[in-house]
């Protein structure tokens, strides 16, 4: 199949197949007499297992590690196990990281003086630049009231 059908059926852009080409995570495929890149079925499987790697939170690397760990004889379900258990504890400790930051921005954003105040009292840009953050006022215009 041309690169177009290819990439119509993975649901990627043809610049997405040339960018794995590149990577080395998609081999390069064989040319027609006219030099139009002829993929074989297994491209489409391969591209789908790249996809849903990147959609639990793979990173190309790990893709690979994983690409080769799927070709390899002497792999078994063990060593993928182990892979997921690896990326379960990352997202886990992201996870944390992600809620510090989050509690840290609400509370900035809870302290907000409020919209037209001096920028020098402002909680969120203190956070940037490594002043106090912590204010005792609270905006209490529209936009904010409505998402509190």
């Amino acid at each position: 199949m041309t690169i177009g059908v290819l990439a119509r059926k993975a649901g990627v852009g043809v610049e997405t197949i040339r960018f794995y080409e590149r990577e080395k995570l998609l081999p390069k495929p064989e040319r027609t007499a006219g030099n139009y890149r002829a993929y074989a079925p297994a491209a489409l499987a391969r591209l789908n297992f790249i996809r849903q790697a990147k959609n639990l939170g793979f990173t190309l690397n790990e893709i690979r590690r994983l690409l080769r760990m799927s070709e390899d004889s002497s792999s078994d379900a063990g060593d993928f196990h182990a892979v997921a258990r690896e990326k379960i504890a990352w997202l886990d400790e992201r996870m944390e990281q992600m809620r510090s930051m989050r509690a840290i921005l609400s509370q900035a954003v809870a302290a907000c003086p409020g919209h037209g105040a001096d920028k020098d009292s402002c909680p969120v840009l203190a956070l940037f630049t490594g002043e106090e953050a912590c204010h005792s006022r609270r905006c209490h215009c529209a936009a904010c009231e409505h998402s509190n």
